[in-house]
């Protein structure tokens, strides 16, 4: 979820290599969901769908019919954005069938999202709230998922007032669990629908070390090199050494641009 595809593609890889020397029959379809998860993270729709489609192809040795109701919504989405509309609706449909008989919550949650995505614009509003029901709560990733699905919707239907509350909440489900990818489509979905949306400033100070971060702290306060540096009994060359530092690795520029950073990240450790 993290965004780094080509780290990602070579554990799977190598991991793939592993599990097939066992004959282990679940583990080849996990590789290929988590490929296509990653992939549809990256964008890349059609490759995500050569990944997951493997799940449902009976020769496969990815084929696995219990995690298909898990790829269900990846596979749709990846399906809807290669344009295969028509391979989402058949796998749609053969999931609710199986499914009917013993209806379970999230697979509830993920085939409302998934019939949102494939939906004329008449309905698809409907299958959206249908999908963010009290049951999503409880699996936060796929809940982001559909509240930034529902969000596009909005704005391509020309409502972007009302796309930005989903959008808002999306970013911040996706901030939250680290999942980086699905946050920079939320702020840019979010700028699409005339809202300001910065990347996510919180995890910033995880770059700086602690001393680093105690004279950012400082020069944000707007603190010359040589008074910090008697605070913390440094020179003041050594000071001008550790900013440089932290712009560098920061991508500020500025004293100022720290001030404005501290002022609206989500807090840096004190």
């Amino acid at each position: 979820m993290q965004g780094e595809l080509e780290q990602s593609e070579a554990h799977a890889a190598q991991a793939e290599r592993l599990v097939l020397s066992t004959g282990a029959s679940f583990l080849p379809a996990l590789l290929q969901l988590a490929r296509g998860i990653a992939a549809i993270g990256a964008g890349r729709h059609l490759e995500a769908l050569e990944h997951l489609r493997r799940l449902f192809v009976p020769a496969d040795p990815a084929f696995n019919f219990g995690l298909q109701f898990f790829a269900l919504a990846d596979f749709v989405e990846a399906a809807v954005y290669s344009n295969r509309s028509q391979a989402a609706r058949t796998v749609i449909d053969e999931i609710e069938r199986v499914s009917t008989p013993r209806p379970v919550p999230w697979v509830k949650t993920m085939l409302s999202y998934s019939k949102a995505l494939v939906a004329a614009n008449e309905d698809a509003e409907g299958f959206f709230l249908q999908g963010l029901g009290p049951a999503a709560k409880n699996w936060p990733f796929l809940r982001g998922r559909l509240l930034l699905g529902y969000g596009v919707w909005l704005r391509r239907q020309r409502r972007p007032a009302d796309a930005r509350a989903p959008l808002r909440e999306a970013r911040g489900i996706f901030d939250a669990l680290g999942a980086s990818p699905w946050s920079d489509r939320a702020r840019e979905e979010l700028r699409a629908a005339g809202e300001t949306s910065h990347r996510r400033t919180g995890q910033i100070w995880e770059r700086l070390t602690p001393q680093e971060l105690h004279i950012a702290q400082l020069a944000a306060q707007g603190l010359s090199n040589k008074v910090i540096g008697a605070r913390l009994y440094l020179s003041h060359r050594t000071v001008g050494y550790h900013l440089h530092h932290i712009f560098s690795k920061t991508g500020i520029t500025s004293r100022s641009g720290l001030g404005t950073i501290l002022s609206t990240a989500n807090g840096p450790p004190t």
